[in-house]
């Protein structure tokens, strides 16, 4: 009995208590600072328990939704398109018919370390060198895929958009260097080879001992040197050690020995682009403006289109990549340091790492709007046709708009970029490769020094004969 009476006593004192806290009262009108203290507290309280409580669920609802809005943009690009056509086209190559190889015999050299998850260039760069040291060396050079991710699956995510985790090579080139016939051994794919030289028909040479920080034509000549004697059909070279050309071979001038040999290689004039690329250029043709319809046409000649200047302006990552060129003390790439070529790049004269030095970087990197108006009047006044302007460049287009309408006051008539190109999903692919087919056919090319993209065009531009002055830098 007491034990009951001590809890409906103990129930009665909780009772009492909370009506006292938490009794409504009867408060004068006025300002919240009249109402009693203890009021206000309590109000603050609930008002921030009650947003504690509401923000979380925000907070998690939107956590929740952003895998969402993810794949829902991923989905919104679209998947991209299947090239089996154009890998069949491959496998279907005279060079790739078996039992003609067998009765002719034949001797392959593969680079199974070569360059991949670099940008389209950088791989170009790579192969068409080691193609060379196979046509020195009286080989089949073994194409393959470009590849941008060794990943099990078709497709990697890039800029929130499904990309092929590879591509054949003849979506981007054709030429020799892709398989096209010539008056050397023709490149075989790599599935070829897989066919023909199985694992254990491999020769494996490893590049440990090759030449470093040579220049070109001796590492070149010490390969076909070493390569002369061996005489098994299948040549692997194992690379993993040391890269044969390499990024530092590439931002340097040791290319350059190589230029007088290797200009006149079939591999460079015989280039081309391939088919899907020129089908993007014929598409474009209102933005190209040519003077002649049936010029568009002939991929094979010094022909260009007459009144247009091409610009390549390389923004996003250039914004980081530009200012650490400048603490690396980086000069132009590669045969971008040709001597003929009319523009040079000196740092020498400003203090490093002073803003003058930097300043100098930027300009010939990552120029301003203003510095661009600038260069573009002054190689009109040199070219006195140039009337139109086409950019080559990962920009966002409200940034190009600012740029047209500077161009537009300063006189131009026009100005387009690789944002304004029609292209089908195929095409869009291969976009660095149609920006590259429009440049080297331009009557003027202006190119950003330190990039393998500018370097790469002026290759071509240069063996297409090309005047030697029309190929600038910002």
């Amino acid at each position: 009995m007491n034990l009951w009476r001590r809890i409906s006593r103990r129930l009665m004192d909780s009772l009492d208590n909370r009506n006292s806290e938490e009794e409504y009262q009867l408060l004068a009108t006025g300002s919240p600072s009249s109402y009693p203290s203890h009021v206000q507290r309590r109000r603050r309280s609930r008002v921030q328990g009650c947003l504690r409580h509401h923000t979380l669920r925000r907070i998690l609802g939107f956590v929740v939704l952003i895998p969402i809005f993810l794949l829902l943009g991923v989905l919104w690009s679209g998947v991209p398109p299947s090239f089996e056509d154009i890998r069949e086209f491959e496998r279907n190559l005279p060079q790739h018919y078996v039992t003609q190889v067998h009765a002719k015999g034949g001797k392959y050299i593969r680079f199974p370390d070569h360059l991949w998850g670099h940008g389209f260039n950088n791989v170009l760069q790579e192969a068409l060198l080691l193609h060379y040291v196979a046509e020195k060396s009286d080989r089949s050079y073994v194409f393959e895929d470009y590849v941008w991710s060794h990943l099990p699956f078709r497709y990697t995510l890039y800029d929130f958009a499904l990309r092929p985790v590879r591509l054949p090579m003849n979506a981007f080139i054709s030429g020799p260097t892709a398989g096209s016939l010539g008056p050397h051994s023709a490149a075989v794919n790599v599935e070829f080879w897989d066919m023909v030289c199985p694992p254990h028909m491999r020769r494996v040479i490893s590049s440990k001992d090759s030449p470093s920080d040579a220049e070109g034509n001796e590492i070149v000549d010490w390969w076909v040197e070493r390569l002369k004697v061996v005489q098994d059909d299948c040549l692997e070279i194992d690379s993993k050690e040391k890269v044969i050309f390499d990024r530092a071979f590439f931002d340097s001038d040791r290319i350059i020995s190589l230029w007088p040999d290797f200009s006149s290689s079939p591999i460079i004039t015989r280039y081309l682009w391939s088919p899907l690329v020129y089908s993007a250029l014929l598409r474009n043709f209102p933005i190209l403006q040519p003077e002649s319809i049936p010029a568009l046409y002939d991929f094979s000649t010094n022909t260009t289109l007459t009144g247009l200047v091409a610009l390549h302006l390389r923004r996003g990552d250039y914004k980081r990549h530009c200012p650490r060129l400048a603490g690396w003390k980086s000069q132009y790439n590669g045969l971008n340091r040709l001597s003929d070529l009319p523009d040079k790049f000196d740092s020498s004269p400003y203090t490093y790492e002073s803003d003058e030095y930097n300043d100098y970087y930027m300009q010939h990197c990552l120029p301003t709007v203003e510095q661009l108006v600038t260069r573009l009047s002054e190689i009109r006044k040199e070219n006195q046709e140039l009337k139109r302007v086409y950019v080559l460049t990962n920009a966002w287009g409200f940034w190009l708009n600012g740029l047209k309408e500077a161009l537009l006051k300063d006189g131009w008539q026009d100005l387009k970029s690789t944002l304004d190109l029609f292209l089908d999903p195929k095409q869009a692919q291969v976009a660095a490769a149609v920006d590259m087919a429009i440049a080297e056919r331009s009557q003027v090319f202006i190119g950003n020094g330190f990039s393998s993209l500018t370097s790469n065009i002026i290759m071509l531009r240069m063996v297409k004969g090309l005047k030697v002055s029309s190929n600038r830098f910002l």
